[in-house]
Formats: C-alpha cells, sequence, structure tokens
C-alpha cells in the first residue's frame, strides 16, 4: 500500500500545481481583454496564410481573415503552386503568391512561408501568420499586434479552440485533448507559440534571424519560438486572438494527428515532452490503481482518492473553458451546450494524452497534408 499511497500522492500533488497559477491567469486574460489599442500600437501589417487544397469551412475563414477590424493591413494567401488553391474561395482583398518546391530539406509550409515574407510590401512593419483550418474574430490582428508595442516581446501567440459545429464524439473529443494546450498559456514568458496565430515585427524576423531557424525544419511554430527565446526575448500570449476551429475529425485522423503533435513535440521540445509523459503516466497510474484498490479493499480509500483525482482534473478542465468562454463571446451558445464536455470527458481525454505520448515514442516519421517527413531537430545556429 505504500507504493500505492506514493502514486497517488505525486497524482495529486501534481494536478494541484495544474490549478495553481489559474487565478493570476483570469486576471491576466481580463486585463488583456479589456485592452483598447492606441493607433501606435497597430501599424501596418501583413497576414500571411498558407493553404494546401479545399479545407472544410476554408471559404469562411479566409473571409474572415478578409474582413478584419485593423487599420491597415493586407492579407496574402500563399500555396506551393497552382493545384493547391480552390480558386472561388479566394477573397478579392487577397493576394496569391505560389511559393514553388524551396528547400527540399524544408517543410512545404516553412518554404511557403518564407516565400510569402519575402513578397510581403514594404510598409509592413508587422508579420501576422494564420493557419486556413482557423476561423478568426474580427479583432483578432489587434489583440496579436498590440503586445508587440513592448520592446521585450519578440513574438505574440494565439491558440485554437476546437469548437466542432455541429458536434459529434470525436470532435468533442480532440477539443478536449486539445484544450489542455490551450489552458497553459500565460501572461509571461511562454515556451512556445502556435504557428495559426502568430505575430511578429519585421526587424524582429530579421534580427532574430528567423528564416535561418526555419530552414530545414518541418515546425514552424516550434522554430520560431526557439530564434525568438534565443535572442533574449519573450513570447507573449493574446488572449483575444483565439481561433475556432469548426471543422470535424474522424477516429483514425485524431489518432494520427494528436501522435503526430507529439512526434514534433518529442523532437523540438524533448523537455516539455519527457515532462508530459512522466505526468501523464503518474497521472493515469493512480487512476487504474485507484479503482483497483476499490475492488480489492475493504474500505472506501481507493474510491475517495479516485474523486479527489478526477475532481481536481476536471475543476481544471473548468477554468480553461472559463477562459475561452470569455475571449471567444461569439461561441457563448457553443459552450453553454457543449462545454460541459469540457470538464466531465478530462479524465477520458488524460488516457488519450497518454496514448498519444507513447504512440510518438516509436518513430520519427509524420504524414502532414499529403507529405511524409522524417521529422530531425536541426542543429544549433551560431
Amino acid at each position: 500500500m505504500l507504493a500505492y499511497w506514493i502514486l497517488v500522492g505525486l497524482a495529486i500533488a501534481l494536478a494541484l500545481l495544474s490549478l495553481r497559477g489559474d487565478r493570476a491567469r483570469a486576471d491576466f486574460v481580463a486585463e488583456a481583454l479589456a485592452h483598447q489599442p492606441s493607433p501606435k500600437e497597430l501599424p501596418p501589417a501583413t497576414v500571411i496564410v498558407p493553404i494546401k487544397g479545399n479545407d472544410e469551412g476554408l471559404e469562411a475563414n479566409l473571409s474572415a481573415l478578409a474582413s478584419l477590424d485593423y487599420p491597415d493591413y493586407e492579407l496574402v494567401i500563399v500555396a506551393l503552386s497552382e493545384t493547391d488553391v480552390p480558386a472561388i474561395v479566394l477573397p478579392p482583398k487577397a493576394r496569391l503568391i505560389l511559393a514553388g518546391d524551396g528547400d527540399p530539406a524544408t517543410g512545404e509550409k516553412i518554404n511557403n512561408l518564407l516565400a510569402a515574407v519575402d513578397a510581403a510590401r514594404p510598409d509592413s512593419s508587422i508579420f501576422a501568420f494564420a493557419d486556413s483550418d482557423g476561423l478568426v474574430q474580427r479583432g483578432w490582428l489587434q489583440a496579436l499586434a498590440a503586445p508587440l508595442a513592448d520592446p521585450h516581446v519578440g513574438l505574440v501567440t494565439g491558440y485554437r479552440w476546437h469548437l466542432p459545429t455541429p458536434p459529434d464524439f470525436w470532435s468533442l473529443l480532440r477539443s478536449v485533448w486539445n484544450s489542455v494546450i490551450a489552458g497553459g498559456f500565460h501572461g509571461g514568458n511562454n515556451a512556445f507559440a502556435w504557428g495559426g496565430a502568430m505575430a511578429i515585427r519585421r526587424e524582429t524576423y530579421h534580427g532574430a534571424r528567423v528564416p535561418e531557424f526555419w530552414r530545414g525544419a518541418i515546425s514552424d511554430d516550434f522554430r520560431i519560438a526557439a530564434a525568438i527565446h534565443a535572442a533574449g526575448l519573450r513570447i507573449a500570449y493574446a488572449p483575444g486572438a483565439l481561433v475556432a476551429s469548426t471543422d470535424h475529425t474522424t477516429a483514425g485522423e485524431f489518432l494520427d494527428w494528436i501522435e503526430r503533435q507529439m512526434i514534433i513535440t518529442r523532437v523540438y521540445h524533448p523537455k516539455l515532452w519527457w515532462l508530459g509523459l512522466f505526468s501523464h503516466l503518474i497521472y493515469c497510474g493512480a487512476m487504474a490503481a485507484s479503482v483497483y484498490v476499490s475492488f480489492q479493499g475493504s474500505t472506501f480509500a481507493g474510491e475517495y482518492v479516485l474523486v479527489t483525482q478526477l475532481g481536481l482534473g476536471m475543476l481544471k478542465g473548468t477554468n480553461r473553458a472559463s477562459l475561452a468562454k470569455a475571449a471567444m463571446p461569439a461561441y457563448e451558445t457553443w459552450f453553454k451546450r457543449h462545454g460541459w464536455v469540457l470538464t466531465w470527458w478530462v479524465p477520458l481525454a488524460t488516457w488519450f494524452w497518454l496514448y498519444s505520448f507513447l504512440a510518438s515514442a516509436r518513430t520519427n516519421v509524420i504524414s502532414w497534408r499529403g507529405n511524409r517527413y522524417r521529422v530531425v531537430r536541426p542543429a544549433p545556429l551560431r
């Protein structure tokens, strides 16, 4: 029984630790959402979105990017070739760039981003990056641009929330799984960024040598984060730049996706991967042990411990959902109808998290947007 109490003690301690900063995070989100940027915080910008084929909801997603509440910006859509561009969905104000094959040792998305940045208009002071499968809010670009007024901030990131409409089991499970990452962003220097909602100053992009960090890489967001931290700058989180992904997934697509996310994490941010693997081995081991003790013992110790552990995890899920709901008022109805899964399905999602870590340990090969890559961590730059 000593081993059992050590295991569950660690699990409960980790759960409590994950809740420790939630009050400060809530205060930061409220303050960030209430901030009204001044004109000086909103210089001319270029918004870049790479596309490859006709994603679910692509026309609405691009239309939202073409209708942002921002004083002066251009929208650049970039693709490898014309065959990747569904012509009927391009907004009239968008400018199309065809990147071509680019560097064969570099991922297709990064090659596209490099070409689009090179083609950006000269008077844009900010480069912002979006993904084609996300639906942004009108204030998305304002939220990303404003923190860049701080000279210590090198990169600003938002994140995505999967809000499938209408919902189904696997798409909702993806939302719960992904919300764990979303709940980790905070008001300080964040460990990484998300490529579907990022903004950087032009001078920082070149001064931090982002193109050099990108070449030979697959992951745009992990590598740009590495460039920013290497330059001694911070990665700021913008709650107002949360992006809704309203598309759907199947069981096979979901399992492939979470494995791919963790393979990329293991290669580009191994410390984060090992910490996550350790935590989920503890979480899931404690859950399984408490169930076993409940069936084997003559007391209710296992039941009490299990309820405590699950309760803390579900409380964390509730906190994450509350902050997302505050930052995404257009989706208040979705959260009211379906937000309960973000609380009650947390224990189930925890086991899929463990699966994603274990599955990602077996290979460095991923399939992404019709291409197969062997993910190799680039050598450190001098």
